[in-house]
């Protein structure tokens, strides 16, 4: 009897890496479809766009990397040519790609 148990068990599933199925699947990424934006919110996020300076403190919520992303901190460059603005030194965002723009 204890040979037919113990010979069962070298046929159960092995799993060497225990957990990481699970781990794999917390960090699977959801990703989201950008929104197309209406005419008028077009304008409006024109209007708030125009009135930031650089040295403004801001906070933007922006699609990238096929998901919606938040970012708060100073302006430190817009370039209207590239039609990009740099957030904190280090977050370059795209003008096209902003859906919400909160000033104080």
């Amino acid at each position: 009897m204890v040979n037919r148990v113990l010979r069962a068990k070298q046929f159960l599933p092995f799993d060497a890496l225990k957990g990481l199925q699970e781990e794999l699947r917390k960090k699977e990424i959801e990703y989201e479809e950008k929104k197309e934006l209406s005419e008028e919110r077009l304008n409006e996020l024109n209007n708030s766009f125009n009135q930031i300076e650089k040295g403004s403190f801001i906070k933007i919520k922006y699609y990238k990397n096929k998901k919606y992303n938040e970012i708060s901190g100073i302006v430190t460059d817009i370039n209207y040519i590239k039609k990009k603005i740099k957030i904190n030194e280090n977050e370059n965002i795209n003008i096209s790609d902003i859906i919400d723009i909160y000033t104080s």
